[in-house]
Order: C-alpha cells, then structure tokens, then sequence
C-alpha cells in the first residue's frame, strides 16, 4: 500500500506556464539535492524548457572526480603494518567521499543520476574492499549517468568492482557462475522473469567466461585471460554463436529492446516522479518515455529531457510525495539553508546517512535500497529527528548570523522592512516543507515557536519586531528544530 495514491492525470506534453517559486523548488529536489533561495529567486519566471535544457546542458558538461594518486593502487603500496594500511585505506575514502558528496552538492543532475545508478548497477564496498576499485567504479558511474544506458551497462560490467562483486571474477570455462547473468538480466535491464529464461541465463554466463585474470597482489585490476574463456556456441534469446561479453550486451539490447525501455523508465518514474509506478495515470507516461529512449538509442538524455518539462511533473498531485532519503534529509538541507558548509559537513551527512540505513557505496544487497517507506519507522525517524538536530546545532555554534541571513532571504526582505514574524515565519516554512504544514493548527503551532524569543514584550504590538533584532537569529533556530520533527519535512 502507497503513502500516496497516484491520482496525477498531467501528460508529457510540454508544461507552458512560467515556473513560479514552488515549482523551480519541487524540479531541483527531485533534478538534484535542491537549491538556495538565490537560485530560486532567478529560475523562477523561465520556461520549464528553458530552465531543463540548462540544467541537462551543465550536467553533459560537468567534469568527473579527477583519479586521486592512489586510484591504480593495488595492496603492495600499502604499508606493511596492518594499523597504517587501515589508517591509509580510511583517509582515501574519506577523501574521496568527501570530494564526492560535494558533487552531489554541485553537479546537480549528473551526479544525482550517478547516484540514483549507484543503487541501480549495486555494488557493495564491504565485499570487493578495495579503493581503486571502488574510484574506477565511481568514474564509470559519473562518466555514464546521463549518457547511453547500453554503453553504460557494457562498461560497469568490466569494472572491477563488480566483477569481483557478482562473482564474474570467478566465471570461467571450467566452472560458469551465473551470478552477474542473473542480475544483468533480472536487476539491471529486464526485471526479475521478464524476456529471459534460466536457460539465457546459464549460455550468457558461459558467454561472460574469462574475465578472471586478478594478478598476483590483492586489489590488482581485473582483466580477460582468453584461456579461461569458454569458445563453445551458446544460444541467448534464441540467437546461437560463439559468443562472447560485446555480443551478449548487443543480443540482449536487440532482441529485448522494449522490454528494457520500459523497466528502466519505470525505475526513473518511481525515482523522479511518485513512488507508484502501477497506477493507470503513470503507464501512458512510462510508455512515452519508454517510446522516447528507443528512439534516441538509449541516450538517457532525452528521457530525462522529456520528464522535467512535462505536465506531468509539475502537476501539484507530484509535489512532496516522495519520501527523503537519508542524503535528500541531509543535502537538500544544505543546499536549501545555503549555509557555509566544510568537507567535515559533509562526511557528517554521510555518516548521519548511514546510521539511519544508507550506507555510501554499500547497499543493503544487490536489489539496493528499496526507497521511499522504507526510509521511514520507529528507530529511523527518531535518528532522523536526532540527526538533524545535532545539524542545526553545529551550524548554530559556527556561525548564528546565517540563521539572520535565512530568515531575510526566505522572505525576500532586507531585514527591516518585513515587521511581521508571521509572514517570516511561514515564508521558511514554506520554502524548506515542499507543501507546507497540513493545517493551520500546524501553522499557529510553528509559529508560536517563532515567536517565543520576544513574546514577553509588546515589540510585535508595536511594529518594532524585524530580522535585525539581536535575537533573531535564535527565532529561525528555534522554527527550523519545530520543523525537522514535523512529518512534512519528511517529504520532497
């Protein structure tokens, strides 16, 4: 059973009307991890045409994580004491989650998409254990993320990560395993029993044979050893030949063309639009975006190009109904507070993600994470609570004016024009709740809190009251700790 029923009737016809304040909000939490007022304020007034192109244009353009100097290490560069290879190995993904994390701060879609991939062709850190296999699979994931869905399926499944990780490392001749043909088919293109049979799946992974060569030091690159290769005919999807990894990936995405268009574009609805991809409104949408990438070659491009400018989209039933992963909790909170932030924030995000079930480069198993409810029960929401919580303190103690700066931007004001706290105290309200508060209860209960600092006084009966007031600052801290416990936060 869904959160939300999908009653949205918007087509994909072009979405005409300029974009106004809510809708540029509802395309950046969903496009990226969201966006300061600053941004807002200038999309708002474009076309959705105009404001999606730039937006697919950066992403096209956006440069991947330079290698770090380790990035073709292998386990003979470490120290031979186990603590200092420990100690090494820790600060390098560190390093590189970091330089990761403000990617996803910064790139925007790419590397949205290259984490929505992550969770798509899984791997997990915790089984290969090895950090330059882990950077050429985020290259692959970043390089690929809104490029072709068939050059990207032939490329991860060369990564050493996953070959390591779905056994292709140990698939040879002499003794096939099935594991990667498994997932190829049932997890990356085609959905589990759709356009394959066990019988596909046992001559692809003979197919797949050979890829096995791993050197003689731990953590050496993967690479093809022609000897352990089986050369006998296979038949895949009623095709028969001696074949090989290029000619399974051409059978599969000839012969099962459609099937693979519409899996995917089911998992990029869920993923942009509303967590209900069965319903009667989403198919004709599934199908036509489906219908679109056959047409381009399966360029992820043009699919995502014809979503975010749709009706559909931007129809008000698919604002806030998808649930915030643990980084949309964390990211879009930085991104939306536009508060100054450290690499040290950052690794803080990532780790808070993991204590409450997302773990970097570590899903739960190959399916991935599930999303959506399953971010939300009893000990998750009260580490969600927590979490942000600890957040808002430690951007407090660095540094309160930005809770000042908050204030006077999510109402547009200058500080001292704007003598309402009600208007302020909805205006960041409004701007970090994707809907707002359900009722006006919610609202007066909120804005109480606002309040608080200074209801001791008549200063609001007088017109005195504005955003430069000393302790302003501590009103939208006070408001942003009502909110983050509120279920609206919740959602994007």
């Amino acid at each position: 059973m869904e959160l939300f029923i999908n009653c949205n009737v918007g087509t994909l016809a072009p979405y005409a009307n300029p974009l106004d304040a809510a809708k540029v909000r509802h395309l950046y939490r969903r496009l990226g991890f969201s966006a300061s007022v600053e941004t807002i304020t200038q999309a708002a007034g474009q076309s959705a045409n105009a404001l999606v192109d730039t937006l697919i244009n950066q992403a096209l353009a956006a440069p991947v994580i330079p290698a770090p100097e380790w990035a073709e290490w292998t386990n003979a560069n470490y120290p031979e004491d186990d603590d200092l290879a420990r100690q090494l190995r820790r600060a390098q993904r560190e390093d590189l989650y970091a330089a990761y994390g403000n990617s996803l701060l910064n790139n925007n879609l790419r590397d949205r998409m290259s984490f929505f991939w992550s969770n798509h062709f899984v791997t997990e850190l915790d089984v290969y254990d090895c950090n330059s296999f882990l950077y050429e699979y985020l290259n692959c994931l970043q390089r690929n993320a809104i490029g072709n869905f068939r050059t990207f399926v032939s490329e991860i499944g060369l990564t050493s990560a996953m070959l390591r990780y779905l056994d292709g490392a140990f698939n040879n001749r002499n003794r096939p395993n099935e594991n990667y043909a498994r997932e190829l088919y049932e997890l990356f293109t085609l959905g589990e029993g759709v356009g394959y049979t066990e019988e596909d799946i046992i001559e692809a992974a003979r197919a797949l044979t050979g890829y096995v060569n791993r050197g003689e030091v731990g953590c050496t690159k993967i690479t093809f050893d022609p000897e352990r290769h089986d050369v006998d005919a296979k038949t895949i999807m009623g095709q028969t030949g001696n074949w090989g990894y290029d000619d399974v990936i051409d059978i599969l995405f000839t012969q099962r063309t459609d099937q693979i268009a519409f899996f995917i574009c089911k998992k990029l609805y869920t993923f942009f639009v509303h967590p209900d991809a069965m319903a009667d409104e989403a198919q004709p949408i599934i199908n036509g975006m489906a219908a679109t990438f056959v047409a381009n070659n399966f360029d992820i491009a043009p699919v995502l190009s014809q979503l975010f400018k749709s009706e559909h989209f931007f129809d008000d039933t698919a604002i806030g109904v998808i649930i915030k992963s643990p980084f949309d909790l964390y990211l879009n909170f930085i991104k939306e507070s536009d508060f100054a932030y450290t690499d040290d924030v950052v690794i803080n995000g990532i780790d808070a993600s993991r204590m409450i079930g997302q773990t970097l480069f570590d899903p739960v198993d190959v399916a991935g994470w599930q999303r959506d409810r399953q971010w939300i029960n009893t000990n998750f929401i009260i580490g969600r609570w927590l979490t942000m919580e600890v957040f808002l303190e430690r951007f407090y103690a660095a540094n309160t004016e930005q809770f000042r700066q908050l204030g006077i931007a999510a109402t547009g004001a200058n500080g001292t024009t704007e003598n309402d706290p009600n208007v302020v105290a909805r205006a960041i309200i409004d701007k970090f709740l994707p809907k707002g508060l359900l009722t006006d209860a919610d609202y007066d209960r909120a804005i109480t809190v606002f309040r608080e600092p200074y209801e001791d006084n008549n200063i609001y009966e007088t017109g005195t009251w504005n955003m430069m007031l000393e302790d302003t600052p501590s009103q939208v801290y006070l408001l942003l700790l009502h909110l983050v416990r509120e279920p609206e936060f919740q959602l994007k």
